[in-house]
């Protein structure tokens, strides 16, 4: 069976899962809304990028959510790791907020940044995924950086977990996927809750290709 649809996507409405955009728009509006949702989210990464003070080197960001209304943008960001954003509360988040605004000029709504705790971060697959990626930047062997990645998984009581790598891995001329299974993933039913990421690193071989599926619960 293909997995050319996002697990998220396939199980709305089933699952109590829910988009990580919340708006309506008109279909001749809809992919500038698209467009508006990407800005924002690539100037909350690089923000965090520049001004991180973990010492591991994480941003730490588990996901990001985004509400619109007609006169407001409220953004959520769920982080794993008190960084920068959690240290200096009020000053990082009204810093960040200008640096939102000036990026995308709405001058009619409001912007509205809020930020959110994770409780269990290396359940979530973009924390681990981030972890995998600066460990294949350390030169760390792919194999050895999946399994720690699963062993750090098992501690937030999931029920299954598949990493996948592609790309040229270990430098090798020819790209190749890899990938290792731990618990039950049943990426056919639907009434499993998955979580999904994919995520690109890169080396100086080129481009790697992270996927993550976790198997949370079943409803």
């Amino acid at each position: 069976m293909g997995q050319k649809i996002n697990p998220l996507g396939f199980r709305l409405g089933t699952t109590h899962q829910s988009h990580h955009s919340f708006w309506f728009a008109q279909p001749k509006n809809f992919s500038r809304g698209l467009q508006e949702d990407e800005k924002i989210r690539n100037c909350i990464k690089k923000y965090v990028q520049k001004n991180k003070k973990t010492s591991s080197g994480f941003e730490g960001i588990a996901r990001i959510e985004i509400k619109k209304r007609i006169d407001l943008i409220q953004v959520i960001i769920y982080i794993g790791f008190p960084n920068l954003l959690m240290e200096g509360r009020t000053r990082g988040i009204e810093e960040l907020q200008m640096n939102v605004q000036k990026e995308f000029h709405s001058l009619n709504r409001r912007l509205n940044i809020a930020i959110t705790r994770v409780e269990k971060p290396y359940g979530q697959p973009n924390i681990l995924a981030e972890y995998i990626a600066l460990q294949l930047k350390s030169r760390v062997s792919f194999r050895k950086a999946m399994k720690k990645a699963i062993e750090l998984t098992e501690q937030t009581d999931t029920k299954g977990i598949q990493v996948q790598i592609a790309g040229r891995i270990d430098g090798k001329e020819i790209a190749r996927v890899e990938w290792i299974r731990e618990g039950r993933v049943p990426l056919q039913t639907i009434r499993a809750k998955i979580d999904h990421c994919s995520y690109t690193i890169r080396t100086i071989y080129g481009l790697l290709g992270i996927k993550i599926w976790i198997f949370v619960d079943e409803d």
